[in-house]
């Protein structure tokens, strides 16, 4: 959110971080000639009665790697890593009408609906949301 200051993402990365380290989240990067240009998450740490779920967070390609075919590297490698990790069904949500919602559509998840209002750009505006799930 604008304005986002070093402190605040600094302390966001450090959850994340730790949710990493202490095997509640997946951290995946895709790198392009030695420069990180994507990543995705894998959220696994869920309430007791979703142990079988994983959610999927922050799918983020570089505008630059975009049209490569990454995004959808990462989401096939999301979804094996949570197969592994013993996952049956995934989660996510993102923005409706941008390009992640073909791409989730293309790779078969299912489109559960649009929740208006859902999020916020940066710039505080609301955006609608469209949640999907796919069984693994």
């Amino acid at each position: 959110m604008a304005p986002f200051s070093h402190e605040e993402a600094r302390g966001v990365f450090e959850a994340v971080a730790a949710d990493v380290e202490q095997g509640h989240r997946l951290l995946l990067a895709a790198f392009a000639d030695g420069r990180l240009v994507g990543t995705v998450q894998v959220i696994l740490a869920l309430p007791p009665n979703q142990p079988h779920r994983g959610e999927i967070a922050k799918l983020l390609v570089h505008r630059s790697a975009r049209k490569r075919g990454i995004a959808q590297r990462l989401m096939e490698h999301a979804e094996s890593e949570a197969r592994a990790a013993g996952k049956t069904l995934l989660v996510l949500d993102t923005v409706t009408g941008e390009d992640a919602e073909r791409l989730y559509t293309r790779l078969g998840w299912m489109r559960v609906g649009v929740i208006p209002g859902y999020a916020l750009y940066p710039d505080g505006r609301p955006c609608d949301t469209t949640v999907f799930w796919k069984a693994l």
